[in-house]
């Protein structure tokens, strides 16, 4: 069945968000806020629908008519899987993401202060941002595909030339592409076959170590290094770092000059799921501890602080929630957290709102998981500011930056 709908808004995840006569929701790729459009459903579920897009009624002016983002080769209809904003303006997709976190603390009644400017956008380069890239590769219809995994299909549409990943990746990708091609297709059939079994292949770049590649699993012993603040990090080559160098720069830049606000009240910082380090360390404390449950991570974080000469520091590699007894949080001390985007395990958020903490700053991938466990951490403490910050333009996803201060 076929209808016209209105687009009321894009909600998290990009689809846009209308309804049907019957009062019924339907959600919509590829259309956008303010838009009337005639779509196909094509699943009904108990209290909502999905559609997909048939023509556009009535288009937005944010609405790209002719966006250079198709895939070499391709045509210009190809989109990069994940691309969910590769049709609107990066001045539209900048305001439908911060709708969005808005509508997640309106959700929670969680309040942002209104004496100041509660969310603060950062211009991104919406194109060729990624350092790190992971293709997959199977063979379809007779043919190898390398490249990204459509959902929930998991066919393969085929990168030659990728809209997302820096230049430098870019200016390797063809080389890239051949020497896994010839993995799978000539030499010992043991070769062909445990390539074919490793299923992808990863790309890394960064301005140091340049563009490095490994097929399945990441070379052990292979490091890559990073800079961040004008300090020099060591990374394992399967070791997290933010894959957008230039605004992660400035999510770190942001961070440091918080906790320069309050330093002199709480100069201590306790950094929850720490990394490799690069907040604990970019703050530059005269006291740091550092808990991450990837050993392999610690291991790397001890490495950063004894090469930036950081003798007052300390690493634990332990899941956090498992000992909060061990970690001493007083009133000299400021909390960072970055937890993965399944959020703070169960009882983190109690204890981090019972903490003595002047100030805690939380840094969220995901806004679902970050309005659930500040639900329970503004208990004890209050918004100060949010930002969001771009970190993966043209997908549906963006980095949240948290500041709270104890309760008066």
């Amino acid at each position: 069945m076929i209808s016209t709908v209105y687009i009321a808004k894009n909600v998290y995840g990009g689809d846009g968000l209308g309804r049907l006569g019957d009062g019924r929701v339907v959600f919509v790729p590829g259309a956008w806020a303010g838009e009337q459009v005639r779509a196909e459903i094509v699943e009904e579920k108990k209290h909502f629908v999905k559609a997909r897009l048939v023509e556009v009624v009535e288009k937005s002016p944010d609405r790209m008519d002719d966006p250079t983002i198709g895939i070499r080769g391709q045509g210009s209809g190809i989109r990069v899987p994940g691309m969910v904003y590769a049709d609107l303006s990066y001045k539209g997709e900048c305001e439908a993401k911060e709708q969005q976190l808005r509508e997640f603390f309106e959700r929670a009644r969680l309040v942002i202060p209104q004496t100041t400017q509660p969310i603060n956008r950062l211009t991104a380069q919406p194109l060729n941002y990624r350092n790190k890239v992971v293709y997959h590769f199977a063979k379809q219809k007779g043919k190898w595909a390398i490249g990204y995994r459509t959902e929930p299909s998991h066919e393969i549409v085929d990168v030659e030339s990728d809209p997302l990943a820096r230049p430098e990746i870019n200016a390797k990708l063809g080389e890239i592409r051949k020497a896994v091609l010839t993995l799978l297709t000539t030499g010992p059939e043991a070769v062909r076959r445990d390539t074919e079994r490793k299923g992808n292949v990863t790309v890394r770049w960064t301005a140091k170590t340049g563009v490095k590649w490994w097929v399945g699993d990441a070379p052990k012993g292979l490091v890559l290094k990073e800079t961040t603040c004008g300090r020099d990090f060591e990374v394992p080559a399967d070791g997290f770092y933010q894959v957008n160098p230039e605004v992660g720069e400035e999510l770190v830049k942001t961070v440091v000059a918080e906790y320069e606000k309050g330093a002199k009240d709480a100069p201590e910082i306790v950094d929850l799921y720490c990394g490799v380090g690069v907040f604990g360390l970019c703050c530059n404390p005269p006291k740091l501890t550092g808990i991450e449950s990837g050993r392999q991570a610690i291991d790397f974080a001890k490495r950063n602080a004894a090469a930036q000469k950081f003798a007052n520091a300390k690493f634990w590699a332990e899941r956090v929630g498992q000992n909060l007894r061990r970690i001493s949080v007083n009133g000299h001390t400021t909390v960072i957290v970055d937890p993965p985007r399944d959020g703070m395990e169960s009882n983190v958020p109690m204890w981090l709102a019972e903490s003595k903490a002047p100030r805690i700053f939380y840094v969220s991938c995901d806004p679902a998981t970050l309005v659930r466990d500040l639900k329970t951490i503004c208990r004890g403490y209050d918004i100060e500011s949010v930002r969001w910050f771009n970190m993966f333009p043209r997908t549906a996803r963006f980095e949240t930056l948290v500041v709270l201060k104890k309760k008066a």
